[in-house]
């Protein structure tokens, strides 16, 4: 059984991060047989945390992000053809060149994209961007090295922030709309949010937050030169990111069959997809950001992640269980953990924070900008966020693992729990929000109505 599972023929469409790591993984496991990789870009795998840092800062170039290689995985690499359907009965992915790829598995690992803007004509005028791949990357920073008058950008999440600290640091004017009560506050709640806005404007960001853009204007020869708000006031502005979160790449499934639609692809523990009406698949698996997997430390809800590290760890364990018979699979069970930097502030979240109705200050304060927050739900603890304190988190992470309870006793505090009253972890409705949260809790909703099939009596 385990010999006739490290033969045959294995695809996976997503030459990412996931993909990658999933291709060597199976090597390392004793994959022999063929391995197809493809990829909607021309260029191989490579990193995407830099794109919205040090390319931006003009500290490298964005075609010096490829990812280094563990090992050779030994794969036919199919790039710049984007995957246009699967055909799950014939065991076949069709591509947009026309040809059709057999598999006797398969993994699906085709991320996500970014939110564009919705007026089609709009976001088409020169000087709106978007901020996913490295063209896109390599194509603002060209931009920003030219000295714009003033960037707007859209959406006050992770991605816009950062996009905001690079200009800043740069010496460039930036104005930040955002629809919610602040900046970040979707991931982590209003208390830093707090913070984050002060960080924003004490670095000399316009910052505006519970607005929309309602409109972006072009001079006639289709420039982009400001945009329009919801409160009547306008930004004159040379260059515009839109910043509005991801989109997961699941079209191309539409008619798959497979439990595929805007949350991500769902999948169980083991990385196997579910089709629509719920039956786990056992020869197509998920991992990275198009998926979602249920999970015990969250009460088993349907988790999406937009990780790193998670794309690395639920890489690895779908590739082991696509090579290994039942009794040797593994679940992917990986906390989450995150980290961002931005106006000099290093930021490090471990668990799922919008999983929470109670914060607490476990360590350091809000005025000294260097604390540790510790997060809970129903009286335990679900997650915890550093600001400038990183080496406290694999602490936070094992109470977290161990479900211990919530607020955190004497030890994980360097204060006494009295003079700390928990307060409500304040995180709004994503539906609120300009940006969306880099980890989704999806629930059990599925994405389209389903016909119900009656067995014959």
């Amino acid at each position: 059984m385990t010999d006739d599972l490290r033969r045959g023929r294995i695809v996976i469409v997503g030459a990412s991060l996931a993909g990658l790591r999933a291709a060597e993984t199976l090597r390392e496991e004793g994959f022999t047989g063929s391995l197809t990789v493809v990829g909607d870009e021309a260029y191989p795998p490579y990193d995407r945390p830099p794109l919205s840092k040090q390319v931006l800062l003009g500290q490298v170039a964005a075609d010096t992000t490829a990812l280094p290689m563990r090992r050779d995985p030994d794969a036919e690499w199919r790039l710049g053809v984007p995957a246009t359907g699967l055909d799950p009965l014939g065991r076949r992915v069709l591509l947009a060149d026309g040809d059709e790829l057999p598999y006797d598995r398969l993994l699906i690992a085709t991320g996500t994209r970014a939110r564009p803007w919705p007026n089609v004509e709009e976001g088409a005028l020169d000087g709106v961007f978007t901020l996913r791949t490295r063209d896109d990357s390599a194509g603002l920073a060209e931009r920003l090295a030219a000295g714009p008058r003033r960037v707007l950008v859209i959406g006050g999440g992770f991605t816009g922030s950062e996009i905001a600290s690079a200009c800043r640091e740069r010496g460039l004017e930036v104005t930040v709309a955002e629809r919610g009560p602040g900046p970040l506050v979707g991931a982590l709640g209003g208390t830093l949010s707090k913070l984050a806005a002060a960080m924003h404007r004490g670095h000399g960001v316009d910052l505006r937050c519970g607005v929309t853009v309602t409109a972006l204007r072009g001079d006639g020869s289709g420039r982009f030169v400001g945009a329009d708000l919801s409160d009547g006031s306008s930004v004159e502005a040379d260059v515009c990111v839109v910043a509005l979160g991801a989109v997961r790449n699941i079209e191309w499934l539409a008619e798959s069959g497979l439990a595929a639609g805007p949350r991500g692809l769902a999948c169980d523990a083991g990385c196997r997809a579910f089709n629509m009406y719920g039956i786990v698949t056992d020869d197509v698996f998920a991992a990275g950001d198009v998926s979602r997997f249920p999970h015990p430390l969250f009460e088993y809800q349907m988790l999406s992640l937009e990780h790193w590290g998670n794309a690395v760890a639920q890489a690895e364990v779908a590739a082991h269980n696509m090579v290994n018979p039942g009794p040797l699979r593994r679940p992917h069970l990986t906390v989450p953990v995150f980290w961002s930097s931005q106006f000099g502030l290093n930021i490090k979240s471990v668990g799922v924070p919008s999983f929470s109705d109670h914060v607490v200050i476990a360590q350091g304060s809000l005025e000294a900008r260097r604390l540790a927050m510790v997060y809970g739900y129903r009286g335990r603890i679900t997650a915890a966020v550093t600001v400038n304190m990183a080496k406290s988190l694999d602490y936070y992470q094992h109470l977290i693992e161990t479900a211990a309870p919530f607020p955190p006793g004497p030890g994980a505090s360097d204060r006494p729990m009295a003079a700390e009253i928990p307060i409500p972890s304040d995180v709004p409705d994503p539906k609120g929000l300009s940006h969306g949260p880099t980890v989704a809790l999806t629930g059990y909703l599925p994405d389209r109505r389903l016909t119900v099939v009656q067995p014959r009596g």
